[in-house]
């Protein structure tokens, strides 16, 4: 976007009117909310201004709200809520407890995956986002120097380098865990059955907030327990007082939450609901289990903290993992399982002995040698401007009447269509014309909920691509709700 000289105008110094020019650019929707601003040095050649006017002017911008400076990376056009969608409304689940119905997921999820669809359904991280040149050079080490660990069985706990390492980064949520008292496992999910499997038995009942990840839902059905959905706001996450009428029962044996980022809403608990969540735990003496996967993919600020930061009795089940920031394939998670620890151990010998070696070798170099903070500010900048381009699409192409979440962290969005709409035939009809979704009734024990609902898998690299597949769907919903308002003025 090359910009000619300017010439100072009368009465007006020169780096207002270079601000002035570049905010007519974002006003006429050339630079679009996540767009990144020419660097100084560029934009000081393309004017033939100084190095100091081009500071003066970004500032103003920033002053104006129009801007954003991001260290490291440059400045970029803000997104403001008046040009965001309207945000979902909480949600209303079915206030009992049900058996899961799990049917659909196994359906679409293979779908999801297909490499030739666009990829908007599947929460995968993009793995051209992802450091694997520096994991591939540091597992050919670890192979080289460990010719017989690598390959050996281990421990059920996991290597002790990787419990130091993750025990460190643990306290960036405010956690103090000692790495004896934690668990590596294959992945997050593992951690999660591990931890229902410690603290229930079949036919118990499991509060979640609603919508929830159907993985979750999987877990639950496998171990043959019921799920109470609880209302949950797509900022601040689950309703604290319904959590406690329903703790009042003595129904619930355990609560399963997504404390920061959660998938598919993206609501991040601030601490003080955090703090009244534990104080709820402790009063009715129930264990929650709490998966933080998200947890370093935050936006603004310092890592939100983890509910186990607040924890003074041992009844959170904290669990985690890299694959949404380091590698999905490495399958390295962890569990720190506080009073339940002996347990989730004794299970994971009994069930598949330990976690490969070589990829928790790998995993605990990369932590050690300071690569993985380095990544995460990069893939931060990364998502971040890739939510507002997919927030901004929605906008550009999507009818008014949708509802989109407004996430400042990880990579879901999360869409609401009036009532009547049909996302699981928008589903269908996007898959043949290439484009992948996840239909809202993945999210609900009971498939019954959030049939006006679906979500978008926004670590997809922006392209062209992209955005044709983000203008299709907006056509199809658009044509679906015609059809709709057609058939009720009939």
């Amino acid at each position: 976007m090359p910009l000619s000289p300017v010439t100072l105008a009368p009465n007006q110094v020169l780096y207002e009117q270079v601000a002035d020019r570049l905010q007519q650019l974002i006003t006429d929707g050339t630079l679009k909310p996540g767009d990144r601003l020419p660097s100084v040095r560029k934009l000081r050649a393309q004017l033939s201004v100084s190095t100091s006017t081009v500071m003066e002017a970004y500032r103003l911008l920033e002053d104006r709200g129009l801007v954003v400076v991001r260290p490291q990376s440059g400045y970029y056009v803000k997104q403001t809520t008046l040009q965001l969608p309207q945000e979902p409304a909480p949600t209303a689940p079915p206030r009992q407890a049900t058996d899961i119905d799990i049917s659909l997921a196994f359906e679409v999820i293979s779908l999801m995956r297909d490499p030739r669809l666009i990829q908007l359904g599947a929460a995968l991280p993009a793995l051209e986002q992802l450091p694997l040149a520096q994991l591939n050079r540091l597992m050919g080490k670890v192979l080289r120097d460990n010719t017989y660990l690598a390959h050996s069985y281990g421990t059920p706990l996991g290597v002790s380098e990787l419990r130091a390492e993750l025990a460190k980064r643990m306290l960036d949520a405010g956690c103090s865990v000692h790495p004896d008292q934690m668990v590596i496992t294959n992945g997050a999910n593992e951690a999660i059955y591990f931890c229902l499997q410690a603290l229930t038995q079949p036919g118990d009942t499991v509060a979640i907030e609603s919508p929830t990840y159907f993985a979750m839902l999987e877990a639950l059905k496998c171990l043959g327990l019921k799920a109470l959905t609880l209302p949950t706001h797509p900022r601040d996450g689950i309703s604290l007082p319904h959590l406690e009428d329903a703790l009042q029962t003595g129904e619930v044996k355990a609560v399963l939450l997504v404390s920061n980022f959660s998938n598919p809403l993206g609501s991040c608990m601030d601490d003080r609901k955090k703090k009244r969540l534990v104080d709820l735990l402790n009063q009715y003496d129930t264990p929650l289990i709490e998966d933080d996967v998200y947890g370093d993919i935050y936006f603004e600020g310092a890592r939100p903290k983890a509910i186990k930061a607040f924890d003074t009795e041992n009844r959170v089940l904290y669990c985690a993992s890299v694959s949404k920031t380091l590698s999905p394939g490495l399958r390295v998670g962890w569990c720190a399982g506080s009073r339940y620890h002996s347990e989730i151990a004794r299970m994971k010998s009994i069930l598949n002995q330990n976690t490969a070696i070589a990829p928790q070798l790998t995993v605990a170099a990369f932590l050690a040698n300071g690569g993985y903070d380095r990544h995460l500010r990069q893939l931060r900048r990364t998502y971040y401007e890739q939510i507002l381009r997919m927030q901004q699409a929605i906008r550009d192409y999507f009818p008014a009447e949708t509802c989109v979440t407004r996430p400042m962290g990880g990579h879901v969005l999360w869409l609401e269509m009036p009532e009547g709409f049909n996302a699981m035939r928008l589903y269908k009809e996007a898959l043949e014309m290439g484009i992948a979704i996840a239909p809202g009734v993945m999210f609900s024990a009971s498939s019954q909920c959030y049939s006006n609902c679906f979500r978008l898998n926004t670590a997809v690299p922006w392209s062209e691509k992209v955005e044709q597949a983000m203008q299709t769907l907006g056509l199809l919903v658009k044509k679906q709700l015609a059809e709709q308002l057609l058939r009720e003025d009939q």
